[in-house]
């Protein structure tokens, strides 16, 4: 299958990350390197650009996308989470600027084998990293159901997380759950069906919450993103595209930490604590996609920008 990803808010992206052509840009999320290819572009011959993503299939294709700018782009398979590692082995300690996009890619959520998706029957995996062993089958098979009634209760936010929980349990104890169609009747049963009529699918939010606890989505972004602003130079930019609350609750408030990291009691007439501010938000609210973006690309319309820019 053909890797297609449209770019959600490319051109925004582009802006925030005010790329000088003799700079050095890292995308930690690199996919089919629609983002990378803007900024390829803009870089001149003593430009460098470093991409980075666990996927394989999105190495092969941003490979290919990128044939053209191979004397100045760097692709890695890795996970961002070890961007700082990965960048000091090839002799980089500071860059202009990083960009993350992140979530589950069009290619990913299209290709049924991957089994990220909910709207057709196909193995249960969801693995980002194919090299990974455990898959979407071992949680949903392997964990307690106090342990699934947490992460669908935490990172999908569903309200009927007990008794989707209870019915995944129960079910599994008939025979093993294998199949994404399979977990989506479960979930079918366990919510009532004038909720289902009105609030969309049924699946999508434990879909979503199985896909982030097996990638270590959040502890990944919330781990990381310290580490990366401290990768930027002076002036340089980190732009973050989210899709749902739970990422852009993390990147909001990490970004205002790195901006006023004073811990001092408010009636304290000066600070003492000696934590220094790393920069600023350049965002103050996030930068949403126009109308016309939504309308072509549906999968755009929960996408969220924050930008931070570092001040040395």
């Amino acid at each position: 299958m053909e890797f297609k990803h449209k770019s959600v808010l490319l051109e925004e992206t582009i802006q925030g990350l005010r790329v000088r052509p003799d700079g050095i840009y890292v995308d930690g999320t690199l996919g089919g390197a629609g983002h990378a290819l803007r900024v390829c572009e803009k870089l001149s011959a003593k430009g460098r650009f470093i991409g980075i993503d666990q996927d394989q299939d999105a190495i092969i294709a941003a490979s290919e996308r990128l044939a053209a700018f191979s004397d100045k782009a760097t692709i890695i398979r890795s996970n961002y989470c070890y961007m700082a590692n990965e960048l000091k082995a090839r002799g980089i300690h500071h860059v202009d600027g990083i960009l993350l996009d992140l979530g589950v890619s069009s290619y990913q959520l299209d290709n049924e084998e991957r089994g990220f998706t909910y709207r057709t029957d196909a193995p249960l995996d969801m693995r980002m990293d194919q090299r990974q062993t455990q898959t979407a089958s071992d949680i949903v098979n392997g964990y307690e159901e106090k342990e699934l009634y947490r992460i669908i209760r935490d990172y999908g936010e569903d309200k009927f997380a007990k008794n989707i929980a209870k019915h995944i349990v129960a079910a599994r104890q008939e025979a093993p759950i294998e199949t994404t169609g399979q977990l989506t009747e479960i979930i079918r049963h366990a919510i009532p069906m004038k909720i289902q009529a009105t609030g969309g699918h049924p699946a999508k939010r434990t879909f979503q919450a199985i896909r982030i606890e097996l990638n270590r989505e959040l502890e990944v972004l919330r781990d990381s993103l310290d580490g990366m602003i401290d990768l930027l130079d002076d002036g340089g930019r980190i732009c973050i595209i989210t899709f749902h609350s739970l990422e852009d609750r993390i990147v909001k408030t990490i970004f205002r930490k790195n901006e006023n990291p004073c811990t001092c009691p408010p009636k304290l007439p000066v600070c003492v604590c000696g934590n220094k501010s790393k920069g600023t938000v350049v965002t103050r609210k996030p930068i949403l996609p126009g109308e016309q973006e939504m309308e072509e690309n549906p999968r755009s319309k929960s996408a969220k920008l924050r930008i931070f820019e570092r001040k040395l």
